[in-house]
């Protein structure tokens, strides 16, 4: 499609300019989702993540931040290249969505590698990080230097309304629980209306009672996230397509850029 003289462009070539534009927006907009989520994920979750000691977590957060500020800076370059109508930045620009979307797919493959392997020894990892929670609890629950785990358990149970790793009989050999003058049975955190001193009682009708305990209520938590990082990447994945078109498109229909 030729331009129309001068530096006009066809209007061919102004549709594809404006639509590039408008999938620029989305990828930004994609951009600081990914960002958000990462963001969320290492502040506001941080403490449930640290009583799991797995730095799996953390560093996947790190990675959804890092991909967000990626994609967030692709977009703003993409944006300055169709505005400008320089060939060259959309060479850059495509560059760098074809370098994310195969970074995307190499990821995708190792994961899927990755589980593979371990498959066997999935479950035994599964069982190391419910010991590690349940230790967590009972050896460092309300002890000297300790205040981030204590308050970390106390949201845990009373944001997943559980109680206990495993159960609630778990608080039976907590430090805590058995040392001298504590009469309680369970934290007070374990309470449906927590009050001082409520843990006194672990009757059902007092506190939560939910088969599978913290570990289970967490790896469902964990487990949607997952789902929401899928949904997320794959939304991105399909954008990406769509951008990579419309930018061969553009760059086919743009005079040489003079720059």
């Amino acid at each position: 499609m030729e331009a129309q003289g001068g530096n006009s462009l066809s209007c061919g070539t102004i549709c594809l300019k404006y639509l590039l534009f408008l999938f620029n927006i989305l990828f930004w907009l994609a951009g600081g989702t990914v960002l958000a989520v990462g963001v969320w994920t290492m502040v506001g979750k941080s403490d449930y993540i640290s009583l799991l000691n797995a730095s799996s977590y953390s560093v996947s957060a790190c990675l959804l931040i890092a991909a967000g500020v990626i994609v967030i800076v692709t977009g703003i370059i993409g944006c300055c290249a169709t505005l400008k109508e320089m060939r060259s930045l959309l060479v850059v620009y495509l560059v760098l969505l074809l370098c994310i979307f195969l970074l995307e797919i190499i990821a995708g493959v190792l994961a899927y590698i990755t589980y593979q392997e371990c498959f066997p020894f999935c479950y035994q990892l599964d069982m190391e990080l419910r010991q590690n929670l349940k230790v967590t609890m009972q050896q460092k629950y309300q002890q000297p230097g300790e205040e981030s785990i204590t308050q970390a358990v106390d949201k845990l149970q009373q944001e997943f309304q559980c109680c206990g790793s495993h159960n609630s009989s778990d608080w039976s050999n907590s430090v805590w629980i058995q040392s001298a003058g504590n009469e309680r049975l369970v934290p007070d955190s374990c309470c449906k209306s927590p009050s001082d001193l409520c843990g006194l009682r672990d009757h059902p009708s007092n506190i939560y009672k939910v088969e599978g305990g913290c570990i289970m209520k967490l790896e469902e938590f964990i487990l949607s996230q997952l789902y929401i990082i899928g949904a997320v990447g794959i939304g991105i994945a399909f954008l990406q397509l769509v951008g990579m078109m419309f930018t061969c498109c553009l760059y086919q229909n743009l005079k040489e850029d003079p720059y």
